[in-house]
């Protein structure tokens, strides 16, 4: 989806739990009393930090909480599984509002929880990832069930990092199918996804990479 205007953010997310806005960093987009989650060293957001975010939005609402995490691909992986619940479910009046300048970097299993919005004059289609990767993740997500034995075994020939290399192509391909639906307007592209999504997560929870790509895909 898009939007017009960053002033347009608070309104959008007041009606959602979670939402991701790509826009330009440093376009001065702010909420007045909202909770700022963002890097205190290293630029990354730490568990402990979004344990402490969780620990006050879990106190009852009386009006509506925002919380911006900002930039959203600075949150350490295990600091985003911490987080991933009360994406999923947040309380009725606290809204998770996670702004970046590209989707590219955020773990899958966060979109997986969010309602994407992107700043309608800054669109960029363009996928970060290497043109072996895109043509991977392109490969995979037009392949007939018979075909994915074949791509399984392209995918994890690589003799080191096979698994971060595998689980970056997946994302790229959930990628490519978020902005294909973008551009189109086609729901058949969000109908892959759930798969797409599924896949990564097993990947990420060390499951067996050939068996999974299968598996989850047919």
């Amino acid at each position: 989806m898009f939007i017009d205007d960053i002033n347009e953010i608070k309104t959008i997310a007041s009606k959602v739990g979670t939402s991701i806005f790509v826009i330009p960093h440093g376009s001065g987009f702010a909420i007045k009393n909202a909770l700022i989650l963002e890097p205190e060293q290293k630029s990354v957001i730490t568990i402990e930090q979004v344990r402490e975010i969780i620990k006050k939005v879990n106190t009852k609402q009386s009006f509506d909480q925002y919380v911006i995490i900002h930039p959203a691909e600075a949150l350490g992986l295990d600091a985003a599984n911490a987080l991933l619940k009360s994406l999923e479910e947040p309380g009725s009046k606290v809204h998770f509002v996670l702004i970046t300048e590209s989707i590219s970097n955020i773990l899958p299993t966060i979109l997986s929880r969010a309602s994407i919005y992107y700043l309608r004059t800054d669109y960029n289609d363009k996928i970060c990832s290497s043109d072996e990767i895109i043509k991977l993740a392109k490969k995979l997500i037009a392949s007939k069930p018979s075909g994915l034995v074949e791509i399984a075994n392209e995918i994890t020939k690589k003799k080191d990092g096979v698994r971060e290399y595998s689980k970056k192509v997946v994302s790229t391909a959930i990628e490519i199918l978020y902005k294909s639906y973008y551009i189109t307007g086609k729901t058949a592209f969000l109908q892959r996804l759930p798969k797409f999504l599924k896949l990564y997560d097993n990947l990420n929870k060390n499951g067996h990479i050939k068996l999974h790509i299968i598996a989850d895909l047919i």
